[in-house]
């Protein structure tokens, strides 16, 4: 199942994403590998904050986007 989670960084900013597998991506945004995000690779170390199951893929990524919505962004919500 794919989820969307939110994560706090050590800036105390904010980073909402979707994955397929929370575990490995958890990893990816805390660990120097080449599929890590930009925006969370200078924020080190990330804390999951939330998370939550969605039926499918298309759910995920909508969930994300109305989450960045308010701030246009990654960010502080």
């Amino acid at each position: 199942m794919p989820f969307v989670y939110m994560l706090r960084c050590s800036d105390g900013s904010y980073y909402v994403g979707s994955t397929r597998n929370l575990e490995r991506r958890l990893f990816q945004h805390n660990h120097a590998v080449e599929d890590a995000c930009v925006y969370t690779r200078s924020r080190r170390p990330v804390e999951l904050v939330w998370h939550g199951e969605v039926e499918n893929v298309a759910l995920a990524f909508g969930s994300r986007s109305r989450s960045r919505a308010g701030d246009g962004g990654s960010g502080t919500p």
